[in-house]
């Protein structure tokens, strides 16, 4: 059974940073893609970035890219969510997922996900 576990939330004001990490536990196959998506109140879920664990590849939101960078650790088992330039639009909480396939944006497409990590950006 795999266990996500993010942490590293917070508040912070506008221009700040915070950086998420999500430690994952027991095993996934080594193809497969991990991510990040965030909820703010009211709003759907929505994806933020994705990593390709076995290649490195990194996408982004447009709303995040230049911004954010999705990181993985050597051993794989460790996501970080580096946030950089925080705005008050980026409030929501943040959820780590992995065991995606496919297109890396559809949170559909993946089957583990972590219980969220809060941030709030103040203006």
């Amino acid at each position: 059974q795999v266990q996500l576990v993010e942490s590293g939330g917070g508040s912070v004001q506008a221009g700040g940073s915070l950086r998420l990490s999500c430690a994952a536990s027991g095993y996934m196959s080594r193809n497969y893609i991990m991510g990040w998506f965030r909820q703010a109140p009211g709003k759907e879920r929505e994806w933020v970035a994705s990593i390709i664990t076995q290649s490195g590849s990194t996408f982004y939101a447009g709303s995040v890219k230049g911004r954010f960078t999705i990181s993985q650790a050597n051993a794989k088992n460790t996501l970080y969510l580096q946030m950089n330039d925080l705005v008050p639009e980026d409030t929501a909480m943040y959820y780590c997922a992995a065991g995606g396939v496919g297109w890396y944006a559809n949170s559909n497409n993946y089957e583990y996900w972590g219980q969220g990590t809060q941030v709030t950006v103040s203006s």
